[in-house]
């Protein structure tokens, strides 16, 4: 092995972990500003009506306050999704930085910052969905007068959605990114925002069930939080991913028949 080669190799195992510990560390602060209480909440708790864990609490706030809730809302779901997916994304931004091997470290810099950066930002426009759907139909209100139907009709979509093909489509690509990017490898920052934008799609479509059924139990529960992010990244990391997916969808499926069942007996 030649000197270069050499250098290159020790070069690849000291800026592997950094970008790994870097992302770690941003998911546990994201972790601890949204345990803590942190972040300005987006409006007052409905003088004390309603908690910040409940099912619609926060999205009828952050629409009861204008802009301002809307964007306070938006920064709180934004650090909740980095929270909850950074740390099944470590792989991914891995990779991504060794395909750029040639360039400078200033420019591998600013092309991951770009590529970790836009998927956050992919996934903090996604929290404007729940705001559009609690627009529509108050959340809040429905569970209170319908709260067993509400529950069974998300639990069965997320079990329809899980056993879908639709959802292994996005899961293979969480969970094989290097194939992605390689054939979509785009140079440059704009690149990297482009490439970082197509995969935080397939991410989306991967996860979105989830979401959906986080919101419903309560998007700031913080131990429904913590087992969504435990189940979305054991489908992402390890062998078994796809049965656990598929094992969710079952699950998902049983419970929602069940509860509907009893709701409506």
């Amino acid at each position: 092995m030649g000197i270069h080669d050499s250098v290159q190799d020790r070069f690849g195992r000291r800026r592997i972990p950094i970008i790994a510990l870097i992302t770690y560390v941003i998911a546990l602060l994201a972790w601890a500003a949204v345990i803590g209480r942190w972040l300005p909440m987006p409006g007052r708790a409905m003088d004390m009506q309603m908690q910040m864990s409940d099912p619609g609490a926060p999205e009828a706030m952050a629409l009861s306050n204008g802009l301002t809730g809307i964007g306070l809302y938006l920064l709180m779901w934004g650090v909740m999704m980095v929270a909850m997916m950074y740390p099944s994304s470590v792989p991914l931004f891995r990779l991504y930085a060794e395909t750029l091997e040639g360039t400078t470290t200033t420019g591998k810099a600013l092309r991951v910052g770009a590529f970790i950066g836009t998927y956050a930002l992919v996934w903090t426009l996604t929290g404007l969905v729940p705001l559009v759907v609690n627009t529509l139909v108050p959340i809040v209100s429905l569970a209170n007068a319908h709260g067993g139907l509400l529950m069974a009709g998300t639990l069965l979509l997320l079990a329809g959605y899980q056993l879908s093909p639709y959802k292994y489509r996005c899961l293979r690509y969480c969970r094989s990114p290097l194939g992605f990017l390689l054939s979509h490898h785009q140079p440059g920052v704009r690149g990297a925002i482009r490439m970082s934008w197509q995969f935080s799609v397939f991410c989306v479509g991967c996860c979105w069930a989830l979401f959906a059924f986080m919101v419903i139990v309560g998007s700031m529960n913080i131990v429904w939080m913590a087992l969504i992010t435990v189940v979305l990244s054991l489908e992402r990391m390890v062998v078994w991913g796809e049965q656990l997916a598929h094992a969710v969808g079952i699950l998902a499926g049983a419970a929602g028949t069940v509860l509907a069942l009893i709701t409506v007996v």
